[in-house]
């Protein structure tokens, strides 16, 4: 496994030993995968594309040692699952192999015991070698659902759940937001109630991602009466329950969406669906306050997968526009095609400035008490909403400067297109992010 004391040691290792790591079968893809191509898949053109002064000797490592993993799984991987609708185990489990997938996790339970800064970085390079935000949500739970267990978490839940996320025997999902009720965490429906020595759960999550897969749902559900609280913040409590599928009282239906296939997201319906009440996490009552350790963190883990995105279509972008010649000459030259791109090259590289820098302090904070949780919010939320627009901003334009082949699956951009809307909209809207710092920074009056 990487750990923090290891992780130089290791990645010399881990970056020989990746040709050799777990591979995508053929039969899972369309055709079978050309050696050639996947060693010619390497992310050096994307490094140079984006500027990386200034990161830590500890991201660098992080970027090179993923990029090698990605490298295994070409654009034709990622194409046919997002066809099939089928989930990239493959990724997951190559990066389970070499311990990646407890980058953020503490080093006594097998983690790597790094920050969400050198986890934002992983998220990014995923999406960025073409996974796209389909590769890197197949992983993204794992990463930032897992952090407030890890925090609030006692020692038989930490010794019984962690070291097997991290091993890859155990996926997990995150079960908050319901039909609804939507972004208005705090009047969630789902209950809770404590009967003996378990709960009883009964209500509905929606938008639950890779729950098909999973085994464990990191659950937030109300144990406490809205109307019986003094305060809307309480009467939330935390759990991590098994994915029990054979169990009648539990039943998972597949939503069918326009982006990211290759991860399936669900409705999860729960009728009195017992668990045991050891599976609370913390104290009873005090869950919202417990999620916000991890919205912050999934916050900047969002940016990331969104600049990968960003990323790779601009690269995309230039690169057919420096092989597409009309009219005599290649289109790049073109102040019409080239502008735009430079623009939104430009605008990823801002809001990857925003993102790293609220990962450096939602990382510092946990020891700097001088940083505000205030301070972490609005830099995370802002990091997030930058990102995401950003994105946007260079998938579109890749699909334009494309043209009419921009609109085929062959050449990628039209599934970047797709999937970049889902961090203009997941876990928080941007209008709500507008809305968040409207009354938070400038002090408007609230409006909602």
């Amino acid at each position: 496994m990487a750990s923090k004391r290891s992780i130089f040691r290791l990645s010399s290792q881990l970056l020989a030993e990746s040709q050799t790591a777990i591979r995508p079968q053929p039969r899972q893809c369309s055709r079978a995968v050309n050696i050639n191509a996947i060693r010619h898949f390497s992310a050096t053109r994307q490094r140079r594309l984006m500027d990386l002064s200034g990161f830590t000797e500890e991201q660098l490592t992080v970027r090179d040692a993923i990029q090698k993993i990605c490298a295994q799984f070409p654009n034709e991987y990622w194409q046919q699952h997002d066809q099939s609708e089928t989930d990239p185990k493959e990724l997951h489990a190559a990066l389970a192999a070499d311990g990646w997938l407890g980058i953020a996790l503490p080093e006594e339970f097998g983690g790597a015991g790094l920050g969400i800064s050198e986890a934002t970085m992983m998220l990014q390079t995923i999406s960025q070698s073409g996974a796209g935000m389909a590769g890197a949500q197949s992983i993204h739970a794992n990463v930032y659902a897992t952090q407030p267990l890890a925090k609030f978490g006692n020692k038989e839940q930490l010794e019984s759940t962690i070291p097997d996320i991290i091993s890859g025997k155990t996926r997990v999902c995150f079960g908050v937001t319901e039909p609804n009720t939507g972004l208005d965490t705090l009047r969630l429906k789902t209950s809770a109630t404590r009967q003996g020595d378990k709960y009883v759960i009964t209500g509905q999550k929606i938008w639950i991602t890779c729950a098909q897969v999973a085994s464990k749902m990191i659950l937030l559900a109300r144990t406490t009466p809205l109307e019986e609280v003094t305060k809307p913040s309480e009467g939330l409590s935390m759990f991590c329950i098994d994915i029990d599928k054979s169990n009648p009282a539990l039943e998972l239906k597949k939503i069918k969406k326009m982006g990211g296939r290759a991860v399936d997201a669900n409705e999860v319906f729960f009728d009195h669906y017992e668990v045991p009440a050891n599976t609370l996490i913390g104290t009873e009552g005090q869950g919202f306050k417990i999620i916000l350790h991890g919205m912050n963190a999934e916050r900047c883990l969002l940016a990331g997968e969104a600049l990968g995105l960003g990323y790779a279509a601009i690269e995309k972008a230039a690169k057919y526009a420096k092989e597409r010649v009309v009219f005599g000459r290649p289109i790049g030259k073109n102040q019409a095609i080239a502008h735009p791109l430079a623009d939104a090259y430009m605008n990823l590289e801002a809001a990857k400035l925003s993102a790293y820098n609220a990962a450096r302090l939602y990382d510092r904070s946990t020891k700097d008490k001088s940083i505000s949780q205030h301070a972490v919010g609005v830099a995370c939320n802002s990091a997030k909403y930058l990102a995401a627009e950003a994105a946007f901003r260079a998938c579109e334009r890749a699909v334009m400067t494309h043209g009419g082949m921009g609109y085929a699956a062959e050449y990628d951009v039209e599934r970047y297109l797709r999937e970049c809307l889902v961090p203009r909209i997941a876990p928080v809207s941007r209008e709500m992010i507008l809305n968040f710092v409207s009354e938070k920074v400038l002090d408007l009056p609230r409006s909602y």
